[in-house]
């Protein structure tokens, strides 16, 4: 692997691993509450409270992928027939997330329009002592995930991922206390659909951003003809042609051309200056850039930053 792989590790673990214990303290306690809260929901025949839950699997799923992100750079170089690591397991689990949420989302929307001609009674004490529970879980994983969530990428989705799932444990509280003094059964249905509208536009583009990883589209904030462009623009390249530009994992884009010289041009120097261009003007960091000769034969090879 080349410099800009080696820097990306780096970044991880200089970041994230300092951040390790803290996760896995949030991932145990978000865990064990959507457990909780989705049992509850089970039995007392609340739709709010499962919404919650579901999305509160998000945030052990988003906790669990920045997790598998610092196994996986520890564990680089230990197959070497895993010539890019295992980053793409986190776009797995990203997509895995993406499917499984909408389903639960699409059940909770239907399930609540349903309930919309004759709610049926929610057992109000359990749902508010659970909600209250699950409101406690987040301020904690927020404590605990906030001074990380300035380093990292992945912790940062970890954070606002909780941080979103405040105003669900808010919107649940409010329903149980709304049925427990006025018995109006109403409040559940419609607090789940207000987390179920509020999931869905975020899973979906979720969804989107995986599968744009997974068939190796261009990042959608590139331009493929600017780096093009910017590419032909250094000194000493006459042309670029085979261009391609995608995302290895999040955060990570990798790029390779190849680059036709110019009559006169040094290898080194147009390597050099086309590896800056790409950094500077594009955070890519990860290419591999194969030289060929044009009007100069003797220049002529393949270098991988």
């Amino acid at each position: 692997m080349g410099a800009g792989h080696d820097h990306h590790h780096a970044a991880v673990s200089n970041a994230a691993h300092r951040h390790s214990g803290r996760l896995w303290a949030a991932f145990a306690l978000l865990s064990v509450l959507m457990l909780v809260e989705a049992g509850t929901a089970l039995r007392t025949g609340s739709l709010a409270l499962l919404s919650d839950a579901g999305h509160m699997f998000t945030d052990v799923l988003g906790i669990g992928m920045a997790l598998a992100a610092i196994a996986a750079t520890r564990r680089a170089g230990t197959y070497p027939q895993r010539t890019f690591g295992l980053y793409r397991l986190e776009v797995l689990a990203a997509l895995a997330n993406a499917v499984l949420l909408s389903g639960v989302a699409v059940y909770v929307l239907v399930e609540a329009v349903r309930r919309f001609g004759n709610p049926p009674e929610v057992l109000a004490g359990p749902v508010l002592v659970v909600a209250i529970l699950g409101l406690l879980a987040n301020l904690a994983a927020f404590t605990l995930l906030r001074s990380g969530a300035q380093e990292s990428i992945n912790l940062r989705g970890a954070y606002l991922e909780v941080l979103a799932d405040l105003l669900g444990s808010l919107g649940v509280i409010g329903a149980a206390l709304l049925i427990a003094v006025t018995d109006w059964w109403w409040a559940d249905p419609l607090v789940a659909v207000a987390i179920g509208t509020f999931i869905l536009p975020r899973t979906w583009r979720l969804g989107r951003a995986a599968l744009r990883i997974l068939v190796q589209a261009a990042p959608e904030h590139l331009q493929v003809t600017a780096v093009h462009d910017r590419l032909a623009a250094v000194p000493g390249v006459a042309g670029v042609h085979d261009l391609h530009v995608w995302t290895l994992t999040s955060g990570m884009e990798v790029a390779s051309a190849h680059l036709t010289m110019a009559p006169g041009a040094e290898v080194g120097a147009v390597l050099a200056a086309a590896r800056a261009a790409l950094n500077e003007d594009f955070h890519i960091e990860h290419a591999t850039l194969q030289i060929e000769p044009g009007a100069n034969p003797g220049a002529c090879g393949a270098v991988e930053w």
